[in-house]
Order: C-alpha cells, then structure tokens, then sequence
C-alpha cells in the first residue's frame, strides 16, 4: 500500500459525499498502513460548519491518544483550509497527502512552518471532481470557502 492507493480511498469518500449532495472532498486517516478513520465533506448534508473533510475523517476516527496522531498520515483530496490545518497541527499530524490544490490552496505554508511534509499528488481525478462540482454549484462553492 502506497500513497496512490489511500489517495484513492479518499476519492471513494469524495464521491461518497457527491452522490449524497454534498461537496467532493474526501480524507483518509493512516496509521501504520491501516486506514483508522475516513471521512468526506458533509456541511451540506449536516448543515454544519465544521465537517469538512479532513474533520469529517477525523470525527469518525473516534478519540485517540496524542502518540496515535503522531504516527499518522491524513490523506485529502483537496488542499486542507485553515481550519482542517489547525487540527492537522493541534494534533500533531506529521504528514499530509494532498490530491490537488490547484481548485484552492489551502494552508500549506502555515503548516509547511510547522514542520508538516507535505506531498501534492496533483491528481487529474481530484481536480475533475472539483471542476466540474464547481461548474455545477458555484455558490455552494462559495460557501464552502466563505467567499
């Protein structure tokens, strides 16, 4: 198991939440090559502010313990928000995976500072995804990064 291979699994949560009405962001939490949390975007089907994706991953991960973040790796398909990389950081996640981030940079340089690796896949199937939601659904986009 590899990058591409969590990378794709947190495509399956992507299209998870496309196929449920919500935004096609996915995320993958790993530790030790064992997926112990996934998640995607649900604020549309939640009507929360919160449940971005890697929120969302890490909210169904369940509590764990301040050594388990520090082993672990989060996969997103969508460069992490300001609020996705203050949990990244609060809880010590050493390493993200991004999909893309040509559709939005999120926070990298923060994290970057903070001694995060970061990996940009740069995948062409996560930046169709976004393009062609954003096409659909521009002010649900909107919304979605407070513009």
């Amino acid at each position: 198991m590899d990058d591409t291979y969590f990378m794709n699994l947190a495509i399956e949560e992507a299209k998870k939440g496309l196929a449920t009405g919500g935004i096609p962001i996915g995320s993958i939490l790993v530790k030790n090559n064992q997926v112990i949390g996934r998640g995607h975007n649900r604020r549309v089907q939640h009507g929360s502010v919160i449940h971005h994706g890697e929120m969302n991953c890490l909210e169904n991960a369940g509590r764990l313990t301040a050594k388990d973040y520090k082993e672990c790796t989060i996969y997103t398909t969508l460069s992490p928000c300001p609020m996705c990389s203050g949990a990244i950081l609060l809880y010590k996640i050493p390493r993200v995976v991004i999909g893309e981030n040509r559709t939005f940079m999120g926070d990298e340089e923060h994290l970057k500072s903070k001694g995060v690796s970061l990996t940009l896949m740069d995948s062409p199937e996560c930046f169709s995804l976004m393009q062609d939601f954003i096409q659909k659904n521009p002010t649900l986009w909107d919304e979605d990064i407070a513009v």
